[in-house]
């Protein structure tokens, strides 16, 4: 049986595949200093970049976990947390069977997802006025 015929299967996992995962980090530490320099934020979404296995877990795993963390339901489970790295934040939102649908690196001072919307704040200034039985002055 001859082996030309046959397929050949070279599979690898982290950085030799793609090449991937130091540009990408770069690209974050551009983002920081772009950040720092003018208060442009940056959303890399790691979904959209072609990964080998293992690559995502290499760039989660260098930049590390800080000391914020977070978790939301809001249309589904939301986990947040700042990386070692301040002003680098990764948001990961699950679907109800708690498969990853996305993940962001978010280069921001607070992702906005960690945000109050201002018509949240208005229903809350109302219901804190009629708790109360006050006015708003």
């Amino acid at each position: 049986m001859s082996s030309i015929n046959s397929p050949q299967f070279n599979i690898h996992t982290g950085n030799e595949l793609t090449w991937n995962v130091e540009p990408l980090l770069h690209e974050i530490r551009h983002a920081l200093q772009t950040y720092l320099d003018s208060g442009e934020t940056s959303i890399i979404d790691l979904r959209s970049i072609p990964l080998a296995p293992g690559e995502e877990d290499t760039i989660l795993n260098t930049l590390g976990q800080g000391e914020v963390h977070a978790r939301l339901d809001v249309l589904g489970p939301s986990e947040i947390y700042e990386t070692r790295y301040a002003g680098v934040w990764i948001v990961t939102h699950y679907n109800d069977d708690d498969n990853i649908i996305s993940r962001f690196v978010e280069v921001t001072d607070s992702p906005d997802v960690l945000k109050s919307q201002r018509e949240d704040v208005v229903d809350a200034l109302n219901a804190l006025v009629t708790e109360l039985g006050t006015d708003k002055t």
